[in-house]
């Protein structure tokens, strides 16, 4: 097989992929406030794929996804974001970003996982993100001081 028909064929498989891209996902998160999940990973890694073609596509024909703002990230094409968000660490990572005040609290999932746990995991971040929100919204009752 010629390099051009491999290289055809590799962008006929990007083209037909989801398009769950970080920066997307990054925009819904600040628009929305919902948690930030994101699976780093590699082709060529066998947990990577389980998690990518098998746990993910569960948890999205369940709807388990609806809540989140989700992104996948190719550790070989886009290595340098896969290495600021997996922090040098081993794939697959499911990494998850809430909102907590000013700042985001980041977690993480290391290896491949059943769907029950990353469902277990995001439901984590949804109620975060929730209580977060009500404590915001929340303001203290002043006392009327009586004489």
């Amino acid at each position: 097989m010629s390099t051009l028909a491999i290289a055809l064929m590799q962008i006929s498989l990007v083209a037909a992929a989801p398009t769950n891209s970080y920066a997307t996902a990054y925009k819904a998160t600040n628009e929305t406030g919902r948690p930030l999940i994101v699976l780093v990973g590699a082709d060529w890694c066998p947990g990577c794929r389980t998690m990518k073609q098998s746990v993910i596509p569960q948890l999205e024909k369940n709807g388990k996804l609806n809540q989140v703002a989700f992104a996948t990230v190719n550790m070989d094409q886009e290595g340098e974001l896969a290495h600021t968000l997996t922090r040098g660490g081993s794939i697959p990572q499911l990494i998850m970003y809430t909102k907590k005040g000013d700042s985001w609290k980041r977690e993480l999932m290391v290896g491949a996982h059943s769907p029950a746990e990353v469902e277990a995991f995001i439901q984590k971040g949804v109620a975060q993100t929730a209580t977060a929100k009500q404590a915001s919204t929340t303001r203290p009752v002043s006392k009327t001081i009586q004489k």
